[in-house]
């Protein structure tokens, strides 16, 4: 039986940051500033996503003169299934209930 690992917090970011509007195609500078990594920890990250078909990837068509053209990157409803099954557990604004420690009992 296999069990299917967690991604890591760096993947989970990404995943999040893709998920807030799954149509829109982003590139890897754009997410890399919106999470907080950089090109070396982005990029695998990206490929190992697209090579599980839960991220697809596309050259942009008409970059700006003078540029070469951005590799561009959007969920597939793999990866926003799998963004949507980690939100819950990476929301921040969920917290578990606090804890109530009983009353003590007769005096010392």
């Amino acid at each position: 039986m296999t069990r299917a690992r967690q991604p890591s917090p760096q993947t989970a970011a990404v995943l999040r940051a893709l998920a807030a509007d799954p149509a829109q195609w982003r590139y890897g500078y754009e997410l890399g500033q919106e999470v907080g990594l950089k090109a070396g920890s982005l990029y695998p990250i990206l490929i190992r996503l697209s090579d599980r078909g839960q991220l697809e990837a596309s050259w942009e068509a008409d970059p700006p003169q003078g540029r070469p053209p951005r590799h561009l990157y959007r969920l597939t409803a793999a990866g926003l299934e799998l963004a949507s099954a980690l939100a819950p557990a990476a929301n921040p604004a969920v917290t578990p209930a606090p804890r109530v420690r009983p009353e003590p009992r007769g005096a010392w």
